[in-house]
């Protein structure tokens, strides 16, 4: 699966893509990405040997006009509800994207987003779709909500990605916000 827009690509990965995604992933951004981290370019290249089989829900963002990986989009279906059966309907998404800081400011995350939301929603069955985000990553708060989502809450000390020098968790306070179908129906006639 592709997706196109004015300014990128979004596509399945390659296993040429290790230097670009490497890039990004020497030192990711937020605490959420420390356990992506790539060290090498030989981990970059073996995690580029996992990541080519998936083509329906992660992508790399690339450039139009160059091929340049500059970050990453993904999200896969869910139930929704924690106490559900396999039976439930898997209607609801949660993605996650990552952006090289070289390229950030640029309005390529929103261009990449919306085209993936609006994939989730007309060819993946997407109902609802949800995002997470500390309370510190107010360029991704401002993401979601340039998307149309709404904020539903905060959660205090909601989880750790990474430790404090004394060794225990520092945890992060997240925000969540979302999306349904119908919201972004509405709003994208």
């Amino acid at each position: 699966m592709i997706i196109e827009t004015e300014r990128l690509i979004l596509r399945p990965f390659t296993e040429s893509d290790a230097a670009d995604v490497l890039e990004y992933l020497r030192e990711p951004a937020v605490n959420c990405f420390a356990s992506m981290k790539l060290n090498s370019l030989d981990e970059a290249e073996a995690e580029m040997k996992n990541r080519c089989g998936e083509t329906e829900y992660y992508f790399a963002i690339t450039l139009k006009d160059t091929g340049k990986v500059i970050g990453e989009i993904d999200a896969y279906p869910e139930t929704g509800e924690q106490h559900s059966d396999e039976n439930d309907p898997k209607d609801t998404f949660s993605p996650c994207w990552m952006l090289n800081k070289g390229y950030q400011g640029k309005g390529y995350a929103y261009e990449a987003a919306y085209a993936f939301f609006d994939y989730l929603f007309k060819d993946k069955g997407a109902r609802r779709i949800y995002a997470y985000t500390e309370d510190y990553n107010t360029s991704s708060q401002h993401l979601c909500e340039k998307l149309g989502m709404r904020r539903e809450g905060l959660f205090l000390e909601f989880i750790s990605f990474v430790n404090n020098s004394d060794g225990t968790p520092r945890y992060e306070n997240t925000y969540q916000y979302a999306i349904l179908k119908k919201e972004w129906d509405k709003q994208n006639v």
